[in-house]
């Protein structure tokens, strides 16, 4: 039986998710319905994909009896409060990245689909990609030896995009882009929290972290929303080097020790907003899996590996200085 997915909110990375989910085997998953907040964008969502079911509120899609997991791609902000609403209605979600605004919102969710014994996963979409499972599976053969150093890199001149550059939108650099770069050095450390950060930038625009881990191991992560930047991870140690040499976001390329292997994605169907989108099917089949397994969190990307990834941008946050009205709230 297909998954049936529920996409709540109808901008450009629900459009993009609902191409990848077209990608997969129709026979596996199920778009069957879309809410937005207004219903005449949620008609036009679904006119495009072909989506039987529209609302015009997200409660009405809350209360659709027939919906196994909800894909919820609103601005961050409004995460908390919509990923709440769906999971005390007994929805399993799929929350876009970054999970919350900050390491309260993060726990906060955590407790809610704990109490309500629903599936929970932040879409940090690269975790499923091909190339990192590649990663994983390398570093536990311990093809590098023991790792020393990780770098990450992610930068683009965005500041002309509202959601990335207004506070009031959540926007700037670390919970943009930032966080794919922590993530990365998460995965390749296994969820290991760092003995330290230091963090320096400029406002919400650009940060550079740099974060030590036991046994002197240290990882840099720099992100910016107004300088392009190299945009690829290098993993270093005793034996070699990893490189996911571009798009380290949404990777399609992986050099180990010099050689490089493709890992070409699927063709859209239709123009997609966002670079390798289609990529976004892995993370929709890592949904799919869990929820055939009866899990409630992903292996993959584990409530606890989102809880770090929370407190980290916290600390460079407070070493920054930027705050959010959510960071206010008691």
């Amino acid at each position: 039986m297909a998954t049936r997915w529920g996409i709540c909110s109808a901008g450009k990375i629900s459009h993009d998710f609902s191409v990848a989910l077209r990608t997969l085997n129709p026979g596996d998953h199920e778009i069957l319905a879309v809410a937005a907040r207004d219903l005449h964008h949620a008609k036009e969502f679904a006119k495009k994909h072909n989506i039987p079911r529209t609302y015009g509120s997200y409660d009405e899609l809350a209360k659709d009896p027939d919906i196994d997991v909800v894909y919820i791609g609103n601005i961050h902000p409004h995460h908390l409060t919509t990923g709440k609403l769906f999971m005390k209605s007994n929805k399993n979600v799929l929350i876009e990245k970054p999970l919350a605004m900050n390491s309260r919102e993060v726990q906060e969710l955590i407790a809610t689909a704990e109490e309500n014994t629903v599936f929970l996963m932040e879409a940090v979409w690269t975790r499923f990609f091909p190339v990192s499972r590649e990663v994983r599976r390398l570093l536990a053969q311990r093809e590098l030896g023991d790792v020393q150093m990780v770098r990450a890199d992610l930068g683009a001149p965005l500041t002309h995009i509202p959601r990335l550059a207004e506070r009031k939108l959540g926007g700037g650099a670390l919970l943009d882009l930032g966080i794919y770069c922590l993530q990365f050095v998460l995965m390749v450390f296994n969820g290991e929290k760092p003995k330290s950060i230091q963090a320096t930038g400029h406002c919400i625009d650009t940060a550079v972290l740099v974060l030590k881990f036991s046994g002197n191991r240290l990882a840099i992560c720099t992100c910016s929303i107004t300088m392009m930047l190299t945009c690829d991870a290098v993993i270093t140690g005793t034996k070699g080097t990893i490189k996911v040499p571009d798009h380290m976001w949404c990777p399609t390329t992986l050099e180990v020790n010099g050689k490089g292997t493709l890992f070409p994605l699927p063709e859209p169907g239709m123009p997609l907003n966002f670079t390798n989108s289609t990529g976004l099917r892995y993370e929709a089949d890592e949904v799919r899996h869990c929820l055939l397994q009866g899990l409630k969190e992903s292996p993959g990307m584990p409530w606890a590996h989102s809880s770090i990834l929370a407190e980290m941008m916290d600390e460079a946050r407070r070493q920054l200085g930027v705050t959010y009205d959510q960071d206010n709230i008691q």
